[in-house]
């Protein structure tokens, strides 16, 4: 059986240099073309690179509540080095309400001055406001889960990070480089995305696909130069392969005039061929389980909280059941 499955999988993998890719819900053609290199310059002038990546731990949550904690990271490099970073921590609180005939999510942000370089909110609790059947969060025909918020909320903080340090402070930082993407996905995301031309993007992974089913990815690395290049689809999204002996292609966002620089920092035997800056910002931006647990007993552990108890109850039936072994 298993020789039939993998027969099937390998068939089902068609490599075709005329096939199309699908963006934006349109048909794009793989053009040899669209391929550049990106030509490895020692001699080019330094700059400096700011990443950003953000983190988030559900700390307590019911059906009709949730608390969680929320972390946005940037690592600025000057000169190919570690210079300094910025960090933006809150605590984000949202609940259910009954608002025009229908269940509403309504947050409030409480900023951890004890451990930030922003002491102050950086994005706006009534943009968080949103229906709980609305079509940015919901996934099938229910509700979306009250959690859904803090994915918006994450999102939304490393939009405003990355806008922040593009103003006119000093040291003056040349690009920014976010982890993901730059398009739409939430409900009042356009107002962050209205962003400086220094700010890209680059993201791990695609969910795009050719008109055969293929992965662009994979398709365009077996038929993409030697070494470094970028490959041009539409408007400033390209994909890129940062080293040339990576395995992996990214999609990238942005002005190419930082790919060169995005290189030199791409040397990592960790990830080859992805930056170091965004490997460092996710590390530091990540909320570990035994932090997400320290934080969540120092909330249950207090005498006025235990009627907190009760309602997560109503919601660990499934913990209950994976913790039986």
């Amino acid at each position: 059986m298993i020789h039939r499955i993998s027969q099937e999988i390998r068939e089902s993998l068609v490599f075709n240099k005329e096939d199309k890719i699908i963006f934006n819900n349109k048909l794009i053609e793989i053009n040899q073309d669209n391929f550049s290199p990106i030509p490895i310059d020692n001699n080019l002038q330094n700059k400096t690179l700011a990443f950003i990546d953000g983190g988030q731990a559900e700390i307590i949550s019911a059906g009709n509540f949730c608390l969680s904690f929320i972390r946005v990271f940037a690592q600025i490099f000057k000169n190919a080095r570690k210079s300094y970073f910025v960090k933006h921590e809150f605590y984000l609180f949202t609940k259910a309400k009954y608002f025009q005939d229908d269940l509403y999510y309504e947050s409030k942000i409480f900023v951890n001055t004890n451990d930030s370089n922003i002491n102050e909110t950086i994005i706006d609790e009534t943009d968080l406001f949103i229906s709980s059947n609305d079509q940015t969060i919901k996934s099938g025909l229910e509700r979306a889960s009250i959690s859904k918020v803090t994915n918006m909320a994450r999102r939304f903080a490393e939009l405003a990070l990355a806008k922040k340090l593009s103003g006119n402070q000093e040291p003056k930082i040349d690009f920014i480089i976010l982890d993901g993407t730059l398009d739409r996905t939430f409900k009042n995301e356009e107002k962050y995305l209205d962003l400086p031309t220094n700010i890209c993007a680059l993201a791990k992974t695609s969910s795009l696909f050719t008109a055969s089913g293929n992965n662009p990815l994979i398709l365009l690395n077996k038929i993409g130069l030697a070494g470094c290049w970028n490959y041009f689809v539409e408007n400033k999204t390209y994909f890129v392969k940062l080293h040339e002996r990576a395995k992996h292609i990214f999609r990238f966002e942005g002005t190419k005039e930082v790919l060169h620089f995005l290189i030199k920092n791409s040397q990592d035997a960790i990830f080859l061929g992805y930056p170091y800056g965004l490997i460092f910002a996710d590390q530091m931006a990540r909320v570990s389980n035994t932090e997400k647990a320290s934080l969540k007993t120092k909330f249950l552990l207090k005498k006025e909280n235990k009627e907190i108890l009760n309602y997560l109850t109503t919601s660990n039936a499934h913990n209950i059941l994976d913790s039986i072994s």
